[in-house]
């Protein structure tokens, strides 16, 4: 039989000691599993745990079944301080809760997948303070910071399609749109995402009540600094099972190609950001960790379609974009990606 091995079977690799040594709470479910798959091929990277307490002693394959082949882990019941990293893929509340309940090293760094930390009047426990990981946004704070705050899935989508406009200061009322896949909603199974319901089925949910729009207009305020944006969100379910496509249409007198160019210009150092002079589809993003915009104008009013893959750019990916910077790596270090095209 293979031998077990605390890491993923590579070739070659770096010597353990350059090596970011690796811890992840909660890595049975959509999130946790994404991130196994992109640490696991990271050349920079050493996992030291995966914590699940349904799942200690099981192989990782054994839950995420793709991975056969791919890695000998083993989850774990046990969570050790010998390491650099820890990243929370837990449930909304529970990132809050586990740090309440144990005690981490103050040298070791935090990536928070859960919503707990994002907002700034949400953002500390105890002597731990967490910087909202939107690199886009705030790329030299999250180089230097020790604990980040992961976006929501949505969030990330329709910020990255209005902070141009924030830093313009030309956002008011904003219209968004956005339908999302099945896996934005998790692994549990429920009513509204069980297979027989969700096919060829689209339905709002939260409407003008999303828990994510609280933290877009937090970032837009950050930009804008004068509380004049209001965004009014009506989220979709869709029939597939990852990705996130988004419109946001606004009045502005501006030409489409000064749009055009305040877009350019905020995103022309952006890895993974960048904006289309043709329709954008959800497939270009779907298994990558890209953000694609494209910018339409009819009359005073311009329309901004935005779309990423939910469980990359919109959590599990970001969260790795986020830890590459926070210890001097390429910021695309593990994230070369291809589109799943066809």
């Amino acid at each position: 039989m293979k031998e077990v091995q605390n890491k993923a079977l590579k070739k070659s690799s770096p010597e353990e000691s350059n090596l970011v040594r690796v811890g992840i709470i909660g890595g049975a479910g959509y999130t946790g599993g994404e991130l196994i798959r992109l640490l696991i091929n990271h050349p920079y990277v050493q996992i030291i745990f995966i914590n699940s307490n349904s799942n200690a002693n099981k192989f990782v394959y054994e839950v995420h079944k793709d991975l056969i082949g791919e890695t000998y882990l083993k989850f774990s019941s046990e969570v050790s301080n010998n390491i650099d990293v820890l990243f929370l893929c837990v449930g909304h509340g529970d990132a809050r809760k586990f740090l309440e309940e144990n005690k981490i090293d103050d040298k070791i760094k935090i990536i928070d997948l859960s919503q707990d930390f994002r907002l700034s009047d949400k953002s500390e426990i105890g002597n731990k303070k967490f910087v909202y990981g939107l690199p886009e946004l705030n790329k030299k704070e999250i180089q230097s910071a020790n604990n980040i705050a992961n976006p929501g899935c949505f969030a990330t989508c329709i910020q990255l399609g209005l902070l141009p406009l924030a830093k313009a200061g030309i956002l008011g009322d904003i219209y968004t749109t956005g339908i999302t896949g099945s896996t934005g909603a998790g692994q549990s199974l429920n009513a509204t995402s069980h297979f027989s319901w969700r096919a060829n089925n689209i339905s709002a949910y939260k409407t003008l009540n999303h828990q994510h729009i609280k933290e877009i207009t937090q970032s837009i305020n950050q930009l804008q600094k004068n509380d004049k944006a209001f965004v009014h969100f009506v989220p979709w379910r869709g029939d597939f099972t990852r990705g996130i496509y988004v419109s946001s249409v606004i009045d502005t007198l501006l030409s489409l190609e000064e749009i055009k160019e305040l877009y350019n210009n905020f995103y022309k150092d952006a890895k993974f950001t960048h904006v289309s002079n043709v329709m954008i589809d959800l497939k270009q993003v779907v298994n990558t960790n890209k953000c694609l915009i494209h910018i339409e104008k009819q009359g005073n009013k311009i329309a901004i379609h935005s779309t990423t893959d939910n469980l990359l750019k919109g959590a599990s990916g970001q969260a790795l974009q986020n830890m590459n910077l926070m210890f001097g790596l390429n910021e695309d270090e593990g994230l070369k990606l291809k589109a799943a095209g066809f």
